[in-house]
C-alpha cells in the first residue's frame, strides 16, 4: 500500500512541497513572524501537500481541524493581543483547497452529484466558517482563502473532463478511420487476388478443355499440359485460402487491366524519375517464381512507397532495393527528406503496405531514420509454404 503511494507520487508533487517548504523557512527565518512555529507542523503541512493529489480529501482534513483551531491562539505582543497567524499555513489551505475542487468535484462525469463530491464540498464549508469565526475582521478574505481555490479546481476538473472527452472522440474517430482504411484495403486487395485467381482458373479451364478434346479425339495427352493445369490449381488453391474471409466489392472500379508485378518495376521507376525524383535501382540474390499475388503485392509496396515520398518526404533522391534471400523477397525504400519531415506519411499508404505483407505472413516496419528521410523495409514469403492462410 505504501509503496503504491510513493510510487504515485509525481516529481511535481515533491517540486510543489519543496517549494511550500523553502517558503515557510523564508517567512519564518527571514520575516520573522511574530509568536512561536512548530517546524513538525510545517513538515505534516509538507507531507499534506505532496499527498494532496492521491488523498485531497484527507489533505484538506486538518485545515478544519487543526489550523482554524489552534494555531488562531491570541498571545501579548508588545503589550496588545494579536493571534500567532502564519501566512504558510495558509497557503497550505489554499492548496489542498484546490486540490479538492481539482480532484473531487462535487459533480461525476455524467452531472449527478457524488458522495465524495458532496463531502469535499462540505469539508470546504465547513472550513470557510471555521475561518470566519476565527477572523471575522475580514469577511471578504475569509471567503477568498479556503472558497475561491476550491471553486477554480471545480472549474479547471470540468474543463479537463471536457478536454478529455472530446480527446476521447478524436481518438474513437482516428480508430474508426484507421479500420475503415484497413476494410478499403482488404477489399482492394480481395479485388485483385480475385483476379489473380480468376486468371488460374481460366487458365486451368482451358486447358483442360484441351485434354478433353484430345482424349475425345483418342489423341495422346502432353504430360507438360497436365502438369501446367496442376500447377495452376494449386495456385489458385493458395489464392483462394488468403482471400477467405476478405471482404470484397459490389462494383469494380473500371476496366480491368493486366495485373501489375515486379517485371514492370522499371517503368514504375521511370515514372518516378521523370516526376523530378532521382531512384537508384539496387537488385540481389537470384530472382525466384513468385505467386501471381505475391507479385502484385510487392509491386504495389513499391509503388506506394514510391508515390510517398514524392508526396511527403521532399526529398531529393531515393534507393530502392529488391533483394531476393533465403527468407523471402526483401523490399526497401529509402530517401534523404529532412529529419523533421514525415518522409512516408502515417495514413492509409503505410496501412495498405502493413496489410498486404501481414497477409502473406511477412514483415513490414517504417520510420524516420537517425541522419535524416525515411525507410520503409518489407519482407514478402517467395514460396507459398511460407504464406499464411
Amino acid at each position: 500500500m505504501l509503496r503504491d503511494v510513493v510510487r504515485r507520487i509525481r516529481r511535481s508533487d515533491v517540486a510543489l512541497a519543496t517549494a511550500f517548504v523553502g517558503y515557510a523557512l523564508v517567512e519564518e527565518l527571514l520575516i520573522r513572524m511574530p509568536g512561536d512555529w512548530w517546524p513538525g507542523l510545517l513538515a505534516f503541512y509538507a507531507v499534506l501537500i505532496l499527498l494532496r493529489r492521491q488523498f485531497p480529501l484527507t489533505a484538506m482534513l486538518p485545515h478544519g481541524i487543526i489550523v482554524m483551531n489552534s494555531f488562531y491562539v491570541e498571545f501579548t505582543f508588545d503589550g496588545e493581543k494579536t493571534v500567532n497567524f502564519r501566512l504558510w499555513q495558509v497557503v497550505a489551505m489554499i492548496i489542498c483547497s484546490y486540490a479538492v475542487g481539482r480532484w473531487v468535484p462535487p459533480f461525476g462525469p455524467d452531472r449527478r452529484l457524488t458522495r465524495r463530491g458532496v463531502t469535499g464540498a462540505l469539508l470546504i464549508l465547513y472550513t470557510v466558517a471555521l475561518y470566519y469565526l476565527n477572523n471575522p475582521g475580514d469577511p471578504m478574505a475569509d471567503i477568498f482563502f479556503p472558497g475561491t481555490p476550491y471553486v477554480l479546481g471545480v472549474v479547471v476538473a470540468v474543463q479537463a473532463r471536457k478536454l478529455a472527452g472530446a480527446a476521447a472522440v478524436r481518438a474513437e474517430f482516428r480508430e474508426r478511420q484507421a479500420r475503415e482504411a484497413i476494410m478499403e484495403e482488404r477489399v482492394r486487395i480481395a479485388r485483385e487476388l480475385h483476379d489473380m485467381v480468376a486468371h488460374s482458373v481460366t487458365v486451368m479451364v482451358i486447358q483442360a478443355g484441351v485434354v478433353r478434346r484430345r482424349l475425345d479425339a483418342d489423341l495422346p495427352v502432353d504430360p507438360q499440359l497436365l502438369r501446367s493445369i496442376e500447377e495452376s490449381g494449386r495456385d489458385a488453391v493458395v489464392e483462394l485460402r488468403r482471400t477467405l474471409g476478405l471482404l470484397r466489392g459490389e462494383h469494380g472500379d473500371g476496366p480491368a487491366q493486366a495485373p501489375a508485378g515486379l517485371d514492370r518495376l522499371d517503368d514504375l521507376v521511370g515514372q518516378v524519375r521523370e516526376a523530378g525524383l532521382r531512384v537508384t535501382v539496387r537488385r540481389g540474390g537470384t530472382p525466384a517464381p513468385l505467386l501471381p499475388a505475391v507479385d502484385l503485392s510487392a509491386y504495389r509496396i513499391v509503388q506506394e512507397a514510391l508515390t510517398n515520398v514524392l508526396k511527403h518526404a521532399h526529398a531529393s533522391a531515393a534507393e530502392l532495393t529488391v533483394d531476393y534471400r533465403a527468407d523471402g523477397l526483401h523490399l526497401g525504400v529509402v530517401n534523404d527528406g529532412p529529419p523533421a519531415g514525415r518522409a512516408s506519411g502515417g495514413g492509409q499508404g503505410l496501412i495498405g503496405m502493413r496489410e498486404r505483407v501481414t497477409l502473406f505472413g511477412g514483415d513490414l516496419t517504417a520510420g524516420p531514420r537517425p541522419g535524416g528521410g525515411f525507410a520503409v523495409m518489407a519482407r514478402l514469403p517467395v514460396a507459398a509454404g511460407e504464406a499464411r492462410a
